[in-house]
C-alpha cells in the first residue's frame, strides 16, 4: 500500500511513521522541516510540504492509495482555531484534487458526548489551554461530514494520550464511535503507539467510512 502521511514528524506523526514502516507500506511523509525525520526505510520518502496549500498537497500525495493527516497548528500557535480549519480544509481538498480517495484524518477528543448532547470540550473541566485546538477540530469534523467525494474517516483520541511512557506499542485497543471508551477504572486513554495501530487497521479493515471513531484501552 502506497500512503501519504501529513505531519509526519509530530507528537502523532512520528508514532504514526514508525507503524506503517513496520508493516511495510511504501511511505511518503510531508512534513514541513524534512531534517526532523530521522526514521530510515528504503520504503520512505521525505518531502517538504506545506499544508496549508492544496495545490503543493495535491501534487505530493498524488498516486497514492491514503492519505494520511495528523496535522496540528500548533498548541501553542495564538492563531490555531484558524489555521486549524485552514489547513485541515487545504490537505482535504488536495487530497481530493490529487484523486486520491481514502482520507484519514486524526482529529481531538474533545467532540466526544460525555453525555448526551453534551461534549467533552464544553464541560467546564476541560482544559482552557486546549479548547482552541479542540474547537476547530469539532468544527472540521462537522466540515467533513459533509465531504461526498472521499472516503474518509475521523479518529478521535482516547481523552488521555501519551507516548510510551507507560503502555508504549501494546497492540490492543477497544472501539468505539461518538462517546469515549473507558476502561474498569473510568479512564478514557491510549498511547500514540496505539492510537496509531488502531489507525492502520482502519486503512486495512475500512470499517469506518465516511465515520468517526474513537479508541481506548
Amino acid at each position: 500500500m502506497k500512503v501519504a502521511i501529513i505531519g509526519a514528524s509530530g507528537f502523532v506523526g512520528t508514532a504514526l511513521l514508525k507503524e506503517a514502516v513496520s508493516r511495510g507500506y511504501d511511505i511518503t511523509a510531508i512534513v514541513r522541516h524534512p531534517e526532523k525525520i530521522t526514521v530510515k526505510d528504503s520504503k520512505l520518502t521525505v518531502k517538504k510540504g506545506d499544508a496549508m496549500d492544496a495545490q503543493n498537497i495535491a501534487e505530493l500525495v498524488k498516486g497514492h492509495d491514503a492519505v494520511i493527516s495528523t496535522y496540528n497548528a500548533g498548541w501553542d500557535n495564538p492563531n490555531i482555531y484558524n489555521d486549524f480549519l485552514a489547513g485541515a480544509q487545504a490537505i482535504q481538498e488536495g487530497t481530493k484534487a490529487a484523486g486520491v480517495k481514502r482520507f484519514l484524518f486524526v482529529g481531538g477528543g474533545g467532540s466526544l458526548e460525555v453525555a448526551p448532547g453534551v461534549q467533552l470540550v464544553d464541560t467546564p473541566k476541560f482544559p482552557a489551554e486546549y479548547k482552541a485546538g479542540a474547537l476547530a477540530a469539532r468544527d472540521y469534523l462537522n466540515i467533513l461530514k459533509k465531504e461526498k467525494d472521499l472516503d474518509w474517516t475521523f479518529l478521535s483520541p482516547a481523552i488521555l494520550m501519551h507516548q510510551g511512557i507507560k503502555d508504549g506499542r501494546t497492540g490492543k485497543y477497544r472501539l468505539g464511535t461518538d462517546q469515549p471508551v473507558f476502561d474498569e477504572k473510568g479512564e478514557s486513554r491510549i498511547s500514540a503507539e496505539d492510537l496509531c495501530v488502531a489507525l492502520l487497521d482502519e486503512l486495512e479493515k475500512g470499517q469506518f467510512i465516511k465515520k468517526r471513531f474513537t479508541v481506548a484501552y
